[in-house]
């Protein structure tokens, strides 16, 4: 008899815009306080990506994005 490897599914980290910026990275794709990013559609950003625009080192030197709880 085999065992099922069962593993629970990671879940896909949920971010909120904290204040306005244009996505350099995506088309300059624009968002806005309290939008989900990334926006449908648009490319699953990199751990770098997320750690950059959730912290002050970005070129608007303040976060842009938060985790949703």
């Amino acid at each position: 008899m085999s065992k099922e490897n069962k593993q629970t599914p990671k879940k896909e980290k949920k971010f909120i815009v904290v204040h306005d910026f244009k996505d350099l990275q995506d088309n300059n794709r624009i968002y806005i306080k309290d939008d989900v990013y990334p926006a449908e559609g648009a490319p699953k950003p990199t751990a770098a990506r997320i750690k950059e625009l959730s912290s002050t080192k970005n070129k608007q030197n303040q976060v842009l994005i938060k985790e949703q709880a």
